[in-house]
């Protein structure tokens, strides 16, 4: 990876977090005896601790096999607020390879060349290992982005086409719309992100005011379109499977179900010992007393 980039990517994991963010973080490294923990999503941005936060864990060893990561839902009270927290967990080794794009794996390099900000870390030499799979990340985006975009465009052109095509791979209800909003609410994030990514890849291109023009051979070009192609066609069954896999693994799902029920329809959902174990068994019996109970509440107005 070059300097520039390098230099780049680890002021943006440097942003500004607030405490109570950073303390749950340090929080879910000592349960999970990890070498890093990265925080991303909305939150990240707006500064909110409201919702649910979003924390990659990544933890040491060898990569992990099977189907990863291992999803979990905590909740913590700090100064009598409680925070909630949606947790995947994985290997440093593996987040690095799917971040290089040798996987199958979309998830990892799509979502990473996107802003998060590295609230923990073991050791200075973990913080560089991060910033140099999150650099694979960016390099790996910017090379399908150049390979599925125009001859000459915008930055923002080519990130824009790169998000539609990732989120038509997976099973997402995101639009086109959502796709551009991305590159409007982070601009400062990817402001200048493309040329230093295009640089780091070995990709050269022509700048001409904000529009460039990659320089991608035909034969690269078709190279990157066939391993895209690959990607994409297994994108939604291994999609599906981490969801099936979510569904009878996601640690803490019964009260991360029950705050998520109760948020939307104001409704309690009162956990027992059998839908804490069995929540998806439990979940049709907990939908139908909250729409019943909902039903009394607009009776009783």
């Amino acid at each position: 990876m070059s300097a520039a980039l390098a230099k780049r990517i680890a002021a943006s994991l440097s942003a500004p977090v607030s405490p109570d963010v950073r303390e749950f973080a340090e929080h879910l490294a000592r349960k999970a005896d990890a070498v890093a923990v990265l925080f991303y999503g909305s939150n990240l941005r707006t500064g909110s601790l409201e919702g649910v936060l979003d924390y990659y864990v990544l933890t040491d060893g060898r990569p992990e096999r099977g189907i990863w990561p291992r999803v979990s839902y905590h909740e913590r009270d700090l100064a009598g607020v409680t925070l909630r927290a949606k947790v995947a967990t994985m290997t440093l080794a593996r987040f690095r390879e799917a971040a290089e794009g040798t996987l199958l794996d979309t998830t990892i390099w799509a979502r990473f060349v996107q802003p998060s900000a590295l609230v923990h870390a073991r050791s200075g030499e973990t913080e560089t290992q991060v910033v140099d799979a999150v650099g694979a990340a960016c390099r790996t985006a910017a090379r399908l982005a150049v390979a599925l975009g125009p001859p000459e465009g915008t930055a923002e052109t080519y990130w824009q086409t790169l998000f539609e095509e990732t989120y038509r791979a997976e099973f997402r209800i995101e639009t086109a719309s959502r796709a551009k909003s991305i590159i409007e609410v982070n601009a400062g994030h990817f402001d200048g992100l493309l040329p230093l990514a295009l640089d780091a890849a070995g990709i050269d291109f022509e700048r001409n005011g904000k529009r460039l023009s990659p320089h991608m051979a035909q034969g690269e070009r078709l190279r990157v379109l066939r391993w895209w192609r690959k990607r994409k066609r297994m994108g939604k069954p291994l999609n599906l499977a981490r969801l099936v896999r979510a569904a009878s693994t996601f640690e803490g799902a019964a009260r991360y179900g029950a705050w998520k029920v109760e948020r939307h329809s104001g409704v309690p959902v009162k956990l027992t010992p059998w839908r804490e174990k069995h929540p998806v068994l439990a979940a049709p019996g907990v939908l139908f007393s909250v729409w019943r109970e909902r039903r009394r509440r607009m009776r009783h107005r």
